[in-house]
């Protein structure tokens, strides 16, 4: 009996009868989108993704201007404080303040990495003293008005808002990278997971095929010994086949239930709903060239490139450790008007007299240049940049290493094809032969040449080589995906392989 012709009715022949659930169909075609689109690992990866972008997003918005509301409504204050007085000890007198106001300020950010802000306060402030000689108090409402510009440039250093951008912008590229190359995993997992289906659901078919055999063995061999033409334990033997058989039979059902469970959860499906798989067992012979496969693995691998990126990563590590002991300047500047009012009246009123003084007063200004000069550090900053500089070279040295293991895998990788297609040729003619030779057995045991064991064994050996078979056509599969995984080239159709993203 020939498995392939039966392989694509599996899904009808396995049906329990009392199952009125329908179940789903999947081709290893829709199971990779079902998985690319839900299962945890591409899901998780996502988010992560996701969080760098948002991270890189947030320190390129750090280039753009920003408008900063602050209100204090109120801002209460009060306690006991010391006045000072010439020549005899202070006094502790009881001061309180509430403000009801607030502060409006616009940040420019400039491409050399400084700023320039624009600010605006305005605030009404209720004060009160009382005296520690007597408790009497005084009391005074007054407002405060203020607008002015501020200007605030480092110099002798780098731009470390472009820094920081830059180091946003290759740790977003590297997730990026990492996210493909999880979906890469994820189809090739589950196109293995696929295939352990697969071969679980013909091994199960294997079984029933046994257990067929045997109980028609057992058939024949109860005629022969109903006419005393084989002996009690030969029936012996082909009932105990039947009740093996029938074990097998029921322990790979299991084993295909699980791995139909496991490939549920694999690619993200409610692990409740009925599955079964749609696969042929079509075979092409694919012409491998090794030195292709490694030049394309050597450009394409995501490992290569994740870690070109560590390296960019830390040689802006080195150069921020080298800047730790470096001449540092800034220059700061201001300008601005600033109105105060204590005359007695409302609110508003003491706010249009603030503006009054506002225009009379001279305006507050002024520029400071801070230079930072480091003399002796005892070698702490030294010590940082060798650390620094240590793990770039642990860095450019795992590159080369991932170089020379790529080249090692793809080996290996193409060596496994080649086997097991080899492996594959054979099985299939001993499969071909295994049920010839079966079938023939079968014959001599109908004609009372060959005992009950004996068939046994054979039936044995027929189910070892047909499993051997579909685990040669697996190995082949398997290998031919994870050299696409790792050289990103689709050798079957010879062309670059990218994923289709949603």
């Amino acid at each position: 009996m020939d498995i392939r012709l039966i392989l694509p009715i599996l899904g009808i022949l396995l049906s329990s009868p009392g199952r009125a659930q329908q179940k789903t169909m999947l081709t290893i075609e829709q199971a990779i989108e079902i998985a690319l689109r839900e299962s945890y690992t591409v899901r998780s990866n996502d988010e992560a993704r996701n969080a760098m972008r948002h991270e890189y997003l947030y320190y390129k918005a750090q280039f753009k201007p920003r408008l900063d509301l602050n209100l204090y409504a109120p801002s209460w204050d009060e306690q006991v404080t010391a006045v000072a007085r010439a020549n005899d000890l202070p006094v502790y007198n009881s001061t309180s303040s509430i403000q009801f106001g607030g502060d409006l300020r616009f940040t420019y950010v400039l491409p050399t990495g400084g700023n320039l802000a624009l600010r605006g306060n305005l605030y009404h402030e209720n004060l009160r003293t009382t005296f520690e000689q007597d408790y009497s108090s005084l009391k005074r409402q007054q407002a405060y008005s203020q607008f002015g510009l501020t200007f605030d440039q480092p110099v002798f250093t780098k731009n470390k808002l472009r820094e920081n951008l830059k180091v946003a912008q290759y740790q977003y590229e590297r997730s990026e990278l990492s996210f493909t190359r999880a979906q890469m995993d994820i189809v090739y997992n589950v196109t293995r997971g696929f295939y352990e289906v697969y071969r679980a659901a013909y091994g199960k078919r294997i079984n029933e095929e046994a257990l067929l055999n045997a109980r028609e063995a057992l058939r024949v061999a109860r005629l022969k010994f109903e006419t005393g033409n084989i002996p009690e334990g030969d029936l012996l033997v082909t009932e105990i086949n039947a009740l093996q058989g029938d074990v097998n039979l029921s322990q790979s059902a299991g084993r295909f239930e699980l791995q139909k469970d496991e490939f549920k959860l694999l690619i993200g499906m409610d692990i409740n709903e009925e599955i079964d798989i749609v696969a042929g067992m079509d075979f092409e012979s694919v012409t491998i060239d090794l030195q292709m496969a490694i030049e394309q693995a050597l450009a394409n691998r995501l490992e290569v490139k994740e870690n070109e990126y560590n390296i960019k990563l830390q040689e802006i590590e080195v150069d921020r450790a080298r800047r730790e002991r470096e001449i540092r300047g800034n220059v700061h500047a201001y300008y601005d008007f600033t109105g105060l009012s204590t005359h007695a009246g409302n609110a508003w009123e003491l706010f249009r007299s603030s503006f009054d003084n506002f225009v009379a007063r001279p305006p507050n200004r002024g520029i400071t240049f801070t230079l930072t000069v480091p003399v002796l550090d005892w070698g702490r900053g030294r010590n940082l940049v060798r650390s620094r500089q240590t793990r770039l070279d642990e860095t450019r040295l795992k590159l080369e290493n991932t170089n020379n293991v790529i080249v090692k895998e793809i080996r290996e990788i193409v060596r496994t094809v080649h086997e097991a297609e080899k492996r594959f040729r054979i099985n299939q003619i001993n499969r071909d032969n295994a049920t010839n030779s079966y079938r023939i057995s079968r014959l001599r045991f109908e004609n009372g040449d060959l005992s009950g064991q004996e068939l046994a064994t054979e039936q044995e050996r027929l189910s070892q080589v047909q499993l051997a078979y579909i685990d040669a056509y697996i190995t082949y599969q398997l290998a031919l995906a994870d050299l696409k995984r790792r050289t990103m080239w689709d050798f079957e159709n010879n062309r670059s392989y990218k994923l289709t993203e949603e």
